[in-house]
């Protein structure tokens, strides 16, 4: 059927279509053609990003445990919802358990903003 239109199409012109097979074809493409440039070798990399987050964010749960006046998290229920792991740390549903009090979770979504903007 699309072979039908295009001969319709073309009978109304002067022209003459060759085939070039296989190698003959000179005119190929970006695509088809091999690379002929080996591309340059890339060294590997390593990048260990340190920071004090962690061990403050474990200090501030060794502070919320040892504090009187617990907050409201641990009044709750929560208390017995958090697990402690071979780092020490408290953590809820495989996430690391940060306090209520403070300035914590500010500190920790600026430290992961600056973390982004320096090593993308």
């Amino acid at each position: 059927m699309r072979q039908r239109q295009w001969i319709e199409l073309f009978n109304d012109y002067d022209c003459e279509i060759c085939y070039h097979p296989g190698k003959g074809n000179v005119v190929a493409d970006a695509l088809s053609r091999k690379e002929r440039a080996k591309p340059r070798r890339v060294p590997a990399m390593s990048m260990t990003i340190h920071s004090s987050i962690k061990a403050k964010i474990l200090e501030a749960q060794s502070e919320a445990s040892k504090n009187t006046s617990t907050p409201t998290e641990i009044l709750k229920g929560l208390d017995k919802q958090l697990e402690r792991k071979e780092d020490g740390g408290l953590y809820l549903a495989e996430q690391i358990w940060v306090p209520v009090y403070g300035n914590w979770r500010t500190l920790i979504m600026n430290e992961a903003h600056a973390m982004c903007v320096r090593y993308t």
